[in-house]
């Protein structure tokens, strides 16, 4: 459509049909889209399970242009847990033993695991006792595959034997689990009795369990 006006025309411009044009041409004038970009405040979080936090700054009111600031952060969930010293001497040979270092993996996702103890066997010469430590998924009621360490093995003979000996050692195990959903893990020990004269006790002390969510 085209008019005069002061001598000059004036041409009303037309929308491109394209369905790629979101411009909308209305009764009353032209409809422009309008995007607001919401997001909780720098710092905040919207649960404590996510694994990226997205923060988003708002630009000042009527500042031209409206310049908007957008960040994301690791948030990853993780924890730790220590638990008493588990007795192996109480149980028989080849007997787990649950510790009382437990924790809950939160949500589904991947999980960095690690857990930390030390191994004590007190015995009279000659013997010959191991300990072992392992993770167990209590959830699933099995094992965590590939945990399954041999954290202290002592064969002692000694010439006449009856020598009173009190020996430890410090151990270690990590590894990587997947779960669908919320699992509760813990740190179990085993004592292997091999030989010669079985332990008076054996103990594994101190354990700690750790976690950190590395992927969804």
């Amino acid at each position: 459509m085209a008019g005069s006006c002061c001598g000059s025309a004036r041409v009303v411009p037309r929308l491109d049909p394209a369905p790629c044009n979101a411009l909308t041409q209305a009764a009353a004038g032209l409809l422009v889209p309008h995007a607001e970009v919401a997001g909780i405040a720098p710092g905040g979080a919207v649960s404590a399970t996510r694994s990226v936090d997205v923060d988003v700054q708002a630009p000042a009111a009527g500042a031209c242009p409206a310049t908007w600031t957008v960040g994301a952060r690791l948030t990853p969930v993780s924890g730790e847990v220590f638990g008493a010293d588990a007795n192996l001497q109480a149980v028989a040979s080849g007997t787990w033993v649950a510790t009382s270092a437990q924790a809950v993996l939160p949500e589904a996702g991947t999980y960095a695991l690690s857990a930390d103890f030390y191994s004590h066997i007190n015995a009279t010469t000659p013997w010959a006792v191991a300990i072992n430590a392992r993770l167990f998924n209590v959830t699933a009621g099995a094992p965590v595959p590939g945990t399954n360490r041999r954290i202290q093995f002592g064969n002692i003979n000694d010439p006449g034997g009856g020598t009173v000996m009190s020996l430890q050692n410090a151990g270690s195990l990590s590894t990587f689990l997947t779960v669908t959903g919320p699992t509760t893990i813990r740190v179990e020990g085993l004592r292997q009795y091999v030989g010669f004269n079985d332990s008076t006790q054996a103990v594994l002390g101190s354990p700690r369990l750790g976690f950190v969510k590395v992927s969804d």
